[in-house]
């Protein structure tokens, strides 16, 4: 993490992110991406950087602090050292996936954002990938999962779309991208906005308390990775 002077626009967005301004911190933090993933390439040991790549770890962790946003007091916290705390949560929540139960069969390892979690992700994404999955058949899902549809259903029709791309048939930004028609750092801030707005929207609803807090819930410390 560098201790270089912020810039005049980044002392700006650092001001209006500790008054609680939450799109100032999604600018901030897509700004801060190439230093993020620099940090998350540092981080990944050798067998863990041939089982995901930076870029995922990065995105999964602008988006869990966007949806977390409003919870969190930044008023005296550094916002990067905070992205990068909740990346390096994700470098050891894959490395126990893919290392701490050596004994799983090769095909069943699973990548940083499958949709069925191994319990340490689990939960809001899992939810999300059941809604988009059957649109027809929501009438006879639980209430949260046509609670979730609903509100899928007031994004904008790319937003939806880059949704169910990535997280029901599991195609990289990069192939998102190419389909919509947009840059793939354009793709990267949408699914991070997309899926932050669904969070914020379903926060205050009591069939999604236990979903949203398990997704913005604090891990444990970081440790060494092997």
């Amino acid at each position: 993490m560098s201790d270089a002077e912020p810039s005049g626009n980044e002392t700006e967005l650092l001001e209006q992110i500790r008054s609680g301004d939450a799109e100032a911190f999604v600018e901030y933090a897509e700004s801060k991406r190439p230093a993020l993933q620099a940090f998350v390439k540092r981080k990944l040991s050798d067998a863990l950087k041939r089982k995901v790549e930076p870029e995922d770890v990065v995105q999964d962790a602008i988006i869990s602090a966007a949806g977390s946003f409003d919870q969190m007091d930044l008023s005296e916290r550094d916002p990067f050292s905070w992205l990068c705390h909740l990346a390096e949560r994700r470098i050891i929540d894959a490395h126990r996936r893919f290392f701490g139960a050596q004994k799983r069969a090769a095909d069943r390892e699973v990548g940083l954002h499958a949709p069925i979690g191994d319990g340490e992700r689990g939960g809001f994404v899992d939810l999300l990938v059941a809604s988009l999955t059957s649109p027809s058949q929501a009438f006879s899902r639980e209430q949260r999962e046509f609670r979730m549809l609903a509100a899928i259903g007031e994004l904008p029709e790319d937003a939806r779309t880059a949704l169910q791309l990535r997280y029901v048939e599991g195609l990289p930004s990069k192939e998102i991208a190419l389909r919509l028609g947009r840059s793939d750092a354009a793709v990267r801030v949408l699914l991070t906005r997309s899926l932050g707005k669904l969070q914020k929207m379903l926060r205050n609803d009591t069939l999604f308390a236990s979903f949203v807090r398990d997704n913005e819930r604090e891990g444990p410390s970081p440790e060494p990775l092997g």
